[in-house]
């Protein structure tokens, strides 16, 4: 029997590090597993350096078969710079690229398309629509409100144009994926009667053995994952003092890296980027997780809680909205109000070793992988694709 085809459009895939080409891989490979033929449609990797990976440079077009998925990578006009006008072209260019592949190739009947970016989003599909394919749409991020609320967009003639293409994804798709329950909400409030599924971004990975080591002075907290302009790590730094039994660590790439590199305070440590399996062997030495972000996002869960709970990390929890009462619900850690420097400078010059105990990372790890399970998820998610 003939197995059924999927075709996965993202603006993210591994090689690249992070959240975002994660999740792609992650349910790429459960398809496959589960008997689907999976091709992913991607751009030629340059996240989050915004330049074009060495091995890749030069190239128009580049197929592989990793893991038994088939992947096609486009080419686009790579960028990282904080200049809105840069990067729309860079998005563009991406999205020129996707136009060409859904027009020269022939392509499955089903098609996911990850949102956001808008631009990416709604050319995949406005060519699904077109050529009569089943779309599903993975919306993790709700653009252009987000935008918005993180002052990089403001309301007017192309605001208005980005509302309209949103709203043309959530029409046109046979099913929609929320990853929170504010980005279900919000879609059903936008599309009434549409066919909402809430698939939050859990891992999937076999949960660490938790090491024996207690915690001890100075405290370690960690942060890991990109170094943008949402997360607004130097922002946050640049508000507090780090008092003496504390250390900062920071992990990762981003517009906001060079900032980092080079900190005045020693008790600051960049150490740049590392591969995923390399960060989880790193992130079990350290006490504390930190995960921002510069303002509360509406819609927005970091990926990084579920992540770094099942690695048993306790989380210093400070972006509001849903994930914060995920944090509370499942015990993972404290929560800081997003933008709250005061409370989270009296967190820090109150932290303790004696406060760390009252969070054991086995207990975490533990409920953790109890509430955030991906097999289950999926296989929800699946039995639901089958009807379309």
């Amino acid at each position: 029997m003939k197995p059924k085809s999927i075709l996965l459009v993202s603006n993210y895939y591994p090689p690249e590090q992070g959240a975002a080409p994660n999740r792609i891989q992650v349910l790429a490979r459960a398809l496959q597993q589960s008997g689907y033929a999976v091709q992913v449609v991607c751009p030629l990797p340059n996240y989050p350096s915004g330049k074009v990976f060495p091995s890749f440079k030069g190239k128009l077009y580049h197929k592989t078969v990793e893991d038994s998925i088939t992947v096609h990578r486009l080419w686009l006009w790579p960028s990282k710079s904080a200049n809105k006008f840069i990067r729309l072209l860079s998005m563009l260019s991406f999205a020129k690229s996707l136009a060409l592949f859904f027009i020269l190739k022939r392509i499955p009947r089903l098609v996911f398309v990850q949102y956001s970016p808008v631009f990416v989003g709604f050319t995949g599909v406005f060519w699904s629509w077109l050529f009569g394919k089943k779309t599903i749409l993975n919306v993790s991020d709700l653009w252009p409100l987000a935008g918005l609320e993180m002052g990089l967009l403001k309301k007017g003639g192309y605001y208005s144009l980005l509302e309209k293409m949103e709203q043309f994804c959530y029409r046109k798709s046979d099913m929609i994926l929320g990853q929170s329950e504010e980005i279900v909400h919000h879609i059903n409030h936008k599309i009434q009667d549409s066919n909402l599924f809430l698939y939050r971004n859990f891992p999937d990975f076999p949960p660490p053995e938790i090491m024996s080591k207690p915690p001890s002075t100075p405290i370690k907290i960690v942060y890991a994952g990109l170094l943008g302009v949402a997360q607004g790590l130097s922002t946050i730094l640049k508000n507090i003092n780090i008092p003496e039994q504390v250390e900062f660590h920071i992990y990762g790439d981003g517009p906001d890296a060079e900032t980092l590199i080079s900190p005045d305070n020693l008790k600051l440590v960049y150490h740049g980027s590392l591969t995923r399996e390399e960060l989880h062997k790193e992130l079990r030495l350290y006490d504390v997780a930190f995960i921002p972000l510069v303002q509360r996002i509406y819609g927005s869960v970091p990926s990084k809680v579920f992540e770094y709970a099942r690695l048993g990390l306790p989380l210093l929890y400070m972006a509001g909205g849903e994930g914060s009462n995920l944090v509370q619900q499942h015990r993972l850690g404290w929560t800081i109000p997003a933008c709250d420097y005061n409370a989270l400078q009296q967190f820090l010059n109150n932290l303790s070793v004696t406060k760390i105990e009252k969070f054991q990372k086995k207990t975490i790890q533990k409920n953790a992988v109890e509430a955030f399970d991906f097999k289950l998820q999926f296989k929800a998610f699946k039995k639901e694709i089958e009807r379309l």
